[in-house]
């Protein structure tokens, strides 16, 4: 389990061309609502994630997965925002 984050300037592309992983959203102003997306070899999708969501990803595969991020911009650690994984009432799953 990696969350939580949220980027405030970056537009990401998320893709999982092996493995599967499951995304969780939050939108901060709707308390305790998320939004789950599980993606991989079995559902081979691109998710575009605006500025401003918090996210936080768990993997799924027996083995490696691997998560691309094809974004709008270079790297910056200053504009990205994080939060322990205890901050948000979300029951992670054991699947």
């Amino acid at each position: 389990i990696k969350a939580w984050k949220c980027h405030r300037r970056m537009t990401m592309n998320l893709v999982v061309p092996f493995g599967e992983v499951t995304i969780i959203f939050h939108l901060i102003n709707q308390k305790n609502i998320f939004r789950t997306e599980k993606i991989g070899e079995t559902r081979y999708v691109r998710l575009t994630v605006p500025p401003g969501i918090w996210f936080g990803i768990q993997g799924y595969a027996t083995g490696n997965s691997l998560l691309m991020n094809v974004s709008d911009m270079d790297h910056d650690p200053e504009e990205v925002e994080r939060k322990p994984v205890s901050v948000f009432s979300y029951e992670w799953s054991s699947e």
